[in-house]
């Protein structure tokens, strides 16, 4: 009979192991051999595809949680956290959002502190906590921040790997900015680590969207980057997106319990943990859904966690069509937004996503419930990403683009509604 074992202590229990080289040849067949910690006796024909492990001295994993806000749902995170200790990585990492935040009374900061920190306790590994603009909305947020944590930015290196915690926030004046002084203290850092394998960078807001990068300092991060091999996770817009800048990858990360409409992967929108595996010569980013992580006993954990209720107003069936000069528009995003008076600005309420046949469905709050009813501005566009992978590009024509150009309008009244949306080129 073969025996297979695995483990020194299995190893030392079987008699007559002869050690071998680490090569997966073996001069003695039929004789047990050990590659590394694996001991197994090998024949003329092996069921096995090779003993080449899937180990090394610089390999590790590690996870990363997003949002958390902007009407939390109840029972998410919490439970993530024990789902995440399934998994067993190395430590876990967050990119801000973590509590509700905006508020100016001290004592309500301090008891969503403490329910947050009562969550995180629980991880079997080290939590590092990155701050969003829910976290440092205001000066009252920022102290707490500094009284609890201390640092709104820092570093550290793991197996001659650089982490870069960056902090987007600086109320009042400064919110979706990385400040001087911070972009000094970048310089340093990444000039310290010249020789480190891999840079990994965690930051809230996906500041290389903005229009003046030098204004809002990303274009300084993406100096300090310059020739290094560096991965950027952020988080904010609770919908997933993959970006290629400089030859880099850039996540931006969905929710793990944010407010999110929750209409699946093709939206974006889905609970989930990065899992990151850092190999000796990159690393390899995986998607884990929450919804696919359960123990032994297929028993999600109890929790209680309570979200944050979402003033709703009611909803009501919408549906339509997109048509280009009488075609339908495939994967074309369409949004009904309003006019705020107060802030002289549009506010998109609600959007959906055209079908092969140009049909799309609205969602306003969760999965294709419609919109409320009243008079909107509706807009249309498809992003298309170019062959040398820069920027998606708008195919559809511009003045549909813009909620304060855009010529369509839609009238959503108590019971379904069909659209009929005709573009033109012309």
């Amino acid at each position: 009979m073969k025996h297979f074992a695995v483990g020194l202590a299995t190893a030392a229990a079987l008699a007559g192991v002869i050690a071998l080289s680490r090569s997966e040849s073996a001069p003695n067949r039929g004789a047990p051999q050990a590659t590394g910690d694996l001991v197994i006796e090998a024949g003329e024909k092996n069921p096995w595809t090779s003993l080449k492990l899937n180990s090394d001295a610089d390999q590790f994993q590690f996870a990363v949680v997003s949002d958390r806000t902007g009407g939390h749902r109840e029972k998410v995170f919490s439970r993530a956290v024990a789902q995440v200790n399934l998994l067993q990585p190395q430590f876990v990492m967050s990119v801000g959002d973590l509590i509700e935040g905006y508020t100016l009374k001290e004592e309500v900061a301090t008891e969503q502190w403490d329910e947050f920190d009562g969550y995180v306790k629980r991880f079997e590994m080290p939590f590092f906590y990155v701050p969003g603009n829910h976290d440092l909305a205001n000066k009252v947020l920022a102290t707490k921040w500094g009284e609890r944590y201390g640092k709104r930015y820092y570093h550290f290196t793991y197996k001659n790997v650089l982490f870069l915690a960056l902090n987007s926030e600086t109320p009042p004046d400064e919110m979706g900015t990385i400040d001087k002084e911070q972009q000094a203290w970048l310089a340093k850092v990444t000039e310290a680590n010249k020789g480190a394998r891999w840079t990994f960078v965690f930051v809230h807001k996906p500041l290389w969207v903005a229009a003046d990068l030098d204004k809002n300092g990303w274009a300084a991060v993406e100096t300090a980057l310059a020739g290094r091999n560096h991965t950027v996770f952020c988080g904010h817009v609770h919908r997933y997106q993959v970006f290629d800048r400089n030859g880099a990858k850039y996540y931006q990360l969905a929710t793990t319990g944010g407010g999110s409409r929750m209409r699946g992967v093709e939206y974006g929108e889905f609970d989930h943990v990065a899992w990151v595996t850092v190999k000796k010569d990159k690393p390899l980013v995986a998607n884990v859904l929450l919804e696919g992580i359960l123990p032994a006993d297929l028993k999600v954990p109890e929790s209680d966690e309570k979200g944050k209720p979402v003033k709703k107003e009611p909803t009501f069936p919408v549906s339509g069509t997109l048509k280009l000069d009488g075609e339908p528009v495939a994967r074309a995003t369409v949004a009904l937004a309003r006019y705020n008076a107060e802030s002289k600005k549009y506010t998109n309420i609600a959007d959906g996503r055209t079908d092969d046949l140009g049909r799309f469905q609205v969602t306003t709050y969760a999965r294709f419930d419609g919109a409320p009813a009243g008079e909107y501005v509706v807009t249309a566009t498809r992003p298309q990403k170019p062959a040398d992978k820069t920027a998606p590009k708008n195919v559809l024509p511009e003045r549909y683009a813009t909620a304060a150009l855009t010529p369509l309008r839609a009238s959503i009244k108590d019971g379904t509604n069909d659209l009929s949306l005709d573009l033109t080129t012309k």
